[in-house]
Order: C-alpha cells, then structure tokens, then sequence
C-alpha cells in the first residue's frame, strides 16, 4: 500500500500495529535517475525543486518526447485475427512523427524529396509556376520584387512537414499556415498509421446481402449502417476505410436507383442526366419477372454492364473485394470493368506480368475473370483511343455502357493535350462519362474547359458540386505541402449532346377541293 494513497488515520494504525519497522522503509519511494545519495542535513525542508517543463522548440525538426520516466517504443510480432503474423511498428497513440525523423524509412525518403523539389510559399519569393486558382500560394508572389526562390527545409513542429525555407518565413508567414496545419497534421499521423503494422479491422468489408435489404446512400454513415458494416466509432478508422471505398462509391451513388443525385431542387441532376441514367438503371434494376432457378423458368440473361474507367491508376490496383461492394448493390447484374490507361498496370508488374500481343489478345489485355460470377475486370495499359478506332469495343449502348474518368485533369495544362482526341471520341458514344475532381478548383477549371471547348456538342448530366462519397483522408502533394486534396472530392457528368426528330406534318387540304385524277 503506498502511502500516497492511504489518508493519515490508517497510517498511524498501520505504524502503531508494526513497530518493529520503520516507517521510511516501508513507504519511502525508491529515487529515480539519482547518482548519489544527499548528504544528511538538519535545516528545515524546503520545497522541492519543480520540473522544467519542455519548451517547444523552433528548430528544423519537430521536437522529441519526453521520454525519462517510460521505456521506449519496441516493435514486437503478434498473429492477427487472420491469422498472418504481422510486425507492430508504433503504437497508436504515437503516431504523431517529423518526416525527417520519422521510424519509417519510406516516410524519411518522402521528405528528404520534399526538401529537393518543392519550394517555399512564402510571397518574398519569386514565383515558381503560374497560379491554378486565386488562393494558390504562387498568387501572392511577385516576379519582380521577389527574391530567388528555395526549397523547403525547415518543419514545422505542429504538424512535422517541411514547409517553409526557414524558421524566419515560416513564423513570418504562420497566420496562412495555420488554416491547414491541423490538417497537414492529420494526414501525418494518418500515414504512420498505414505504416504502424496494426490490424486493420475497418478493412474487412461488408458480405452481400438479400434484395430486400434496401441501402441508405444519402451519406457514409447511412450506407455502412444499411450495409452492415462493423461499426467504425474513430475517425481514424473511418478516413482509412473511404480512401478504398470512395471509387466503387462514387460509381454506384451515380447510377443506383436510390442514388442522392436526383432531380430534385438540390439533386443536382438535370433533366438530360434523368434520361441517361433513366436508360442505364433500367438495365441494373430489372423487372423481377420471370426467370427462376428451374429449366422451367429459363430465361436468357441480359448482356453485362461495362464499366470503361479511363486513365486508371491508383483504382486499378484497389483489393478486388473494395470493388466487389459496388457488385453487392446490384442483384441479377453482372459487370464488366475495363480499365484503360499507360499507368493501369503500374507498380504491378511482378504480381500480374503482362501478357503477348496475340490475335486472340490483340492489345495484351490482363482479364481477371474468376473473381465472381457478378464481376469480371480487364485492365490494357494503351491509350482509350487507339482501342476505340480500332473497333474493340464497338458498338456502344447507352443501356449497358458508362464511362468513368477519376481526377482526369481535363482543363490542365499539363494533361489537356492528352485527352483532346480522347474526349471527341467519348462524346461521339452519348454513353454518360461520370468525372471527378481532388479539389473545388480542381474540378471547375475541368469544367470550365469542357463547357469552353465542347460547349455545344455537350449535355451536362450532373452538376459539379461536392461528392457525399469523397474520401474522407487528406493527402498531401510532396511537390507542394500547402496543396491539400482527397480523392474524390467534386462530382459531375456530361455526354454527348441528342438531337430528336421530329415528324414533318404534311399540307393540310383545302376543305372542298376534290382529288382529280
């Protein structure tokens, strides 16, 4: 019993029954980090000396924990719920790291990039690019009264990135970076936290579900609650599992029948987008007539839904179980997935090497059909276009076709000259091509481009707004921190513009004229 919890009548009972030992002996706390023991004095006690308390410092790289009193951090192995051994890196409590010194090599390598290609904000700095939107931090700099620009190299110790040049800059230039320090923050202890050899629960999805189990998709909360998802009570958790989720999400919250975007005041949805997807739910959503389990009841199923998702990247290599929720929400449908781009394969080679150029495989396809009977994905690392004049995938049916572009960058600089003849052949299918942006600017200068260039060949279909099924984590731009985005971010969808015919009304006759022959 220690005698920092025990009030002083039971003290004095406890003394009174144990003469025979010494009260120092048996309640005196051994000392901690003391060399040498103090020398026996016969003044009156003092008070005891108070702990300096860590000042936080303002050096380049985030300040290091106390750690006097606890033992540090060892990685350990253990077994996790499926049996695989995994190694726990850090705990997840302390998940908060400079980049510089971070325990993880790859995070360490990140910010020795930072340090090499990404320049400072603040605006006593040259210009280094030419600003995308009117709060880009490029904005506030000067050609001409500006200095030469330089790299990052000092971190902030709130959120442990290299952001500024120097400490003066960065202090000079706080009240600007404040407004996403916390977030930057966020997404710091979000990547050590992937990294933390944890078992992540949040990543087993849900199974599949009767029909008459109807899904709530007005937000995140709603579907993982309809859905059956294990409950996801942190934040944390929650960021981790939208990141996957957000790409088969966006898809089905667009083309579901209980889809969010309606045409309702603030659906989103114009009345061109109501017949296009109009057509395709028809064919996700079929009658529950006929058909059954018997010969009896035999009856001829309906071709597979295509799903074209073009300039595929990070989507491509996505588990194919994150793929198989968007296949849950559709009973009776299968899909065909195609994903198409130079980058489709990338950082997948050893796992799936690429296949021959054969008759059979004239464009060396890598065609994963034994996920499920509801799904079948293919993926071709070649441009959309050279498979579209070459009549791979004709013809093209508005009822069974969708086109998907995932922050495709149509009103960049950079990658507008890449979809130019892409987006001419897409408008020429009138199949619906679903779009998304990483942030609000993002996604308006593609908009803007599109109505600009295509003004008068297009429908817009959705109106560009906020995406309910956006990732909820931030990622940071290693070419420039300040640059915040999440996957996902902005919605909207075009097509080709319809023309309808209408029927000529023939002459009316006179009334009493007679047909003479």
């Amino acid at each position: 019993m220690r005698s920092s919890f025990t009030c002083n009548q039971c003290l004095s009972l406890i003394k009174a029954s144990r003469p025979q030992l010494r009260p120092s002996s048996v309640f005196r706390l051994a000392p901690r980090n003391i060399s040498s023991p103090r020398p026996h004095s016969t003044k009156a006690p003092t008070s005891p000396p108070k702990l300096s308390q860590p000042r936080r410092s303002l050096s380049s790289t985030a300040s290091q924990k106390f750690t006097g009193f606890s033992k540090p951090f060892e990685p350990y192995e253990y077994v996790d719920p499926e049996g695989i051994t995994r190694t726990r890196v850090l705990k997840g409590d302390d998940l908060f790291h400079s980049f510089t010194n971070s325990p993880i090599p790859e995070i360490r390598k990140r910010a020795a990039f930072m340090r090499q290609h990404a320049y400072c904000p603040h605006p006593d700095h040259k210009p280094t690019r030419p600003a995308h939107n009117p709060g880009d931090h490029e904005a506030r700099k000067s050609p001409e009264t500006g200095t030469t620009p330089a790299h990052v190299d000092f971190e902030c110790p709130d959120c442990g990135v290299p952001v500024y040049c120097c400490e003066e800059h960065w202090a000079d230039d706080y009240e600007a970076h404040l407004e996403i320090c916390d977030v930057i923050r966020q997404a710091n202890e979000d990547d050590h936290d992937l990294r933390s050899g944890r078992f992540f629960k949040e990543f087993t999805f849900a199974e599949p579900q009767i029909e008459e189990i109807l899904t709530n998709m007005s937000s995140w909360d709603t579907y993982l609650y309809t859905r059956d998802f294990d409950a996801l009570n942190d934040d944390q958790e929650m960021r981790q599992a939208t990141k996957l989720l957000t790409y088969p999400m966006t898809i089905a919250s667009v083309i579901h029948e209980l889809s969010p975007y309606n045409i309702r005041k603030d659906g989103r949805m114009t009345p061109e987008g109501l017949k296009s997807f109009s057509a395709l739910r028809h064919s996700l959503h079929p009658a529950r007539t006929g058909g059954g389990d018997t010969w009896g009841n035999a009856r001829l199923a309906p071709p597979s839904v295509r799903l074209f998702i073009l300039g595929a990247r990070a989507e491509s290599s996505l588990p194919r179980t994150t793929w198989m929720q968007m296949a849950y929400l559709f009973h009776r449908v299968q899909f065909s997935l195609h994903f198409i781009g130079p980058e489709a394969m990338a950082n997948r080679e050893n796992e799936l090497p690429l296949p021959e150029r054969t008759p059979l495989n004239p464009f060396g396809a890598v065609v994963e059909d034994r996920i499920s009977n509801a799904m079948k994905i293919s993926t071709y690392v070649d441009y959309y276009e050279t498979l579209h004049k070459a009549n791979y995938f004709q013809p093209f049916d508005p009822y069974f076709d969708c086109f998907i572009t995932f922050h495709p960058g149509f009103g960049n600089p950079a990658s507008m000259h890449e979809w130019e003849e892409t987006l001419a052949l897409l408008l020429e299918t009138k199949c619906p091509v679903i779009a998304t942006g990483y942030s609000p600017w993002d996604m308006v200068q593609d908009v803007e481009h599109l109505k600009e260039r295509y003004g008068n060949e297009m429908d817009i279909l959705l109106e560009p707004g906020e995406n309910r099924f956006r990732s909820l984590r931030w990622d940071l731009n290693d070419l420039d921190p300040h640059d915040i985005t999440c996957s996902n971010w902005g919605l909207y969808a075009f097509r080709g513009k319809r023309y309808e015919t209408t029927k000529k009304e023939e002459p009316k006759e006179e009334a009493g004229s007679e047909r003479t022959e």
